[in-house]
């Protein structure tokens, strides 16, 4: 198996919520929504994050592999500086997430704050000055002291 991933896809007990907030909220195109069952979107190349309704989840795992709640389970969103990490937290609450941690100065060097969704996945957005992407999509992650 090569190391990678291509779907990420999380049980989710309210699939109306989840859309109200991702699509609505904050502005995301789904890439397939089906109503009652799943609905996906494309969070980066060949990366899809996929909110499956957790009736559907249990019923698809035929009851075995999990009940359907997630927990200890951190998505992480990058962006360029601490502005725009206390812009982004600040519009998700706005769209309806709940405050988990403000923003402020994060213990690897960076700065950092988490939001939960609807649904409670966290997410937590960050300034890590060093993250970097190539353009063949190599991530570098070098210490920051």
């Amino acid at each position: 198996m090569q190391q990678r991933t291509h779907f990420i896809t999380l049980s989710t007990p309210d699939l109306d919520a989840a859309r109200a907030f991702y699509r609505d909220g904050l502005g995301w195109t789904a890439l397939l929504d089906v109503p009652g069952e799943i609905i996906f979107f494309q969070v980066a190349p060949a990366m899809v994050l996929g909110l499956f309704d957790r009736d559907q989840f249990v019923k698809d795992m035929e009851g075995t592999a999990a009940d359907g709640r997630v927990g200890g389970l951190t998505l992480s969103h990058n962006v360029g500086s601490p502005a725009e990490v206390d812009e982004t937290v600040r519009k998700a609450v706005a769209a309806g997430a709940t405050l988990v941690k403000p923003p402020q100065a994060a213990a690897f060097g960076g700065y950092h704050g988490h939001f939960a969704d609807p649904n409670g996945v966290v997410w937590e957005v960050c300034h890590n000055p060093g993250w970097r992407v190539d353009e063949d999509g190599t991530v570098h992650l070098e210490p920051v002291n």
